[in-house]
């Protein structure tokens, strides 16, 4: 069987080469002379088109009501606004119309279509990025965790840098950036962001923006030329959102299992090594190649590091902590009540009293945890001994062996304060490291001594000096380390000589 391809191909020839007349193929094709006159101006069907659009005299009197139900949508939260369906549904119950769905479905596509954005291409010179944060779903010691994604890239040589952390927040924000530009090999000259309150406080029309101090202060550092998206407006940063995807489809795909965020970061920035070697579509050379054009026109690291923090204070409580980010963390008793300066980054809090640093512990990044110090607490615990086995801070406190050992001897020599005594060896911690502590005490412990007094003098004693061990009321004790004094009768031999 002949496809209408072939028929309409067979009267052409036929007829433009002479074998056959224009009336004879009316006759042998049965064919209209309208049909005809088509056939040989076209070399192939030209296909049905309308002259005019087909009338809907159903649904055109229901138009305007399906055009102002989709404008009022405009208005409306993205979640709760009306499908095609429900438009349908309207109309039939409130406004009596009785057409089909299909129609209403094709009026309402058409619609939105004719309002669809479009957009023009934007030409990137070398030295610009864009900055954006992202979700992804990772493996953390085989427990399910959702972490954010930092990710900077270099539109003109197509570049990426990508990192994760626990959550997106101003800490993040800059570490993100700090390791971009290590990465990258200097500063862009101009950075696009979308409007996170991390970076602004209040939009303004247009493009004016107030900013907050800490990125204020992280601008004066580098010294970039920021450019901040308009409102509902991302694709103004649309290659940092297209890559942002092509990062978590190939750098988080089987999805991570790491025993840290630190190892998997590690990993990415192996990632994004080996993707410099790829060649972008329309791009001359791989991307490596391209980078160092954008590298040209980068602004020169600062010879000083940024660090990476937030600033905030809050007071200290009546059991010695300070809240920061949902968490409590444990500053020195001494310091209750106190007003602090918490100094929050990646990596660690440290607390801040007036200008002395008077705690630092590990940043936690989980909800209502609190981080206790157990040294904070032994001064307390000196004057309350009776609280030392029911303390909550020392719960988890795993010291050596040979502590033990100590605790049980003191506390034998003297059932009433030996606890005490204890704790005032403890509170060496807060002055000499854990490690050498322990030294001192399995020392006193080998040569029978075990009061605070005598292994502080170990601890401070010099390698070359001897110990002396004396005893005490029936009990060993070591002397003070000596210390050489002037010999006063030998000045006056001399001055006695100079007399005479």
């Amino acid at each position: 069987m002949r496809t209408d391809m072939e028929w309409w191909t067979e009267v052409r020839r036929r007829v433009l080469t002479g074998e056959l007349s224009k009336r004879g193929a009316c006759r042998e094709y049965d064919l209209g002379w309208h049909t005809l006159t088509k056939i040989l101006t076209h070399a192939e069907p030209p296909g049905y088109r309308l002259s005019r659009p087909r009338r809907r005299p159903k649904l055109e009197p229901f138009l305007p009501i399906i055009h102002r139900i989709l404008e009022e949508d405009g208005k409306q939260p993205p979640k709760q606004r009306h499908t095609a369906k429900r438009i349908f549904e309207r109309l039939r119950d409130e406004h009596g119309y009785d057409g089909g769905e299909t129609i209403v479905k094709d009026a309402v596509r058409a619609w939105r279509q004719s309002r669809r954005e479009v957009f023009v291409p934007l030409s990137h010179p070398p030295g610009e990025a864009q900055v954006d944060f992202g979700e992804a779903t990772v493996r953390v010691a085989g427990e399910p965790t959702k972490v954010a994604l930092f990710v900077m890239t270099l539109p003109y040589s197509g570049a990426i840098f990508i990192q994760v952390f626990p959550r997106e927040c101003t800490e993040t924000f800059h570490e993100g950036h700090v390791r971009a530009f290590s990465f990258l090999g200097g500063v862009p000259k101009r950075i696009s962001y979308d409007n996170s309150a991390i970076a602004v406080t209040k939009v303004f029309p247009g493009r004016e923006r107030m900013l907050t101090k800490e990125f204020l202060r992280f601008r004066s550092h580098y010294l970039f030329q920021e450019h901040f998206c308009l409102v509902r407006r991302a694709n103004e940063k649309g290659h940092v959102e297209r890559l942002l995807g092509f990062a978590r489809r190939n750098f988080l795909v089987p999805v991570p299992d790491v025993t840290s965020l630190a190892v998997l970061n590690e990993r990415l920035v192996v990632s994004c090594e080996k993707d410099l070697e790829r060649r972008t579509r329309g791009k001359s050379s791989c991307k490596r190649d391209l980078l160092l054009d954008d590298r040209a026109a980068f602004l020169p690291l600062p010879k000083q590091r940024f660090e990476a923090r937030r600033l905030v204070q809050a007071s200290a409580t009546n059991e010695s902590l300070v809240r920061f980010d949902r968490n409590d963390y444990s500053v020195p008793v001494a310091y209750a009540h106190r007003r602090v300066t918490i100094v929050a980054t990646v990596l660690e809090v440290r607390l801040i009293f007036e200008d002395r640093l008077v705690a630092r512990h590990t940043r936690c990044w989980e909800r209502e945890k609190t981080c206790y110090d157990p040294v904070h607490y032994l001064a307390l615990l000196e004057r309350k001994p009776g609280g030392f086995d029911v303390a909550r801070p020392l719960e988890e406190w795993s010291l050596p062996d040979c502590f033990g050992l100590l605790r049980r001897r003191l506390e034998a020599e003297d059932d009433r304060h030996g606890t005490r005594s204890y704790i005032r060896v403890l509170r060496l911690l807060e002055k000499f490291p854990l490690k050498e502590l322990t030294a001192a005490v399995e020392q006193a412990l080998a040569i029978d001594v075990t009061d605070a007094e005598s292994i502080r003098t170990i601890l401070e004693h010099r390698a070359d000096e001897p110990i002396t061990v004396f005893s005490l009321d029936g009990r060993p004790h070591l002397a003070r380390v000596h210390v050489p004094t002037t010999d006063v009768a030998s000045y006056d031999v001399l001055l006695g000589g100079q007399a005479s």
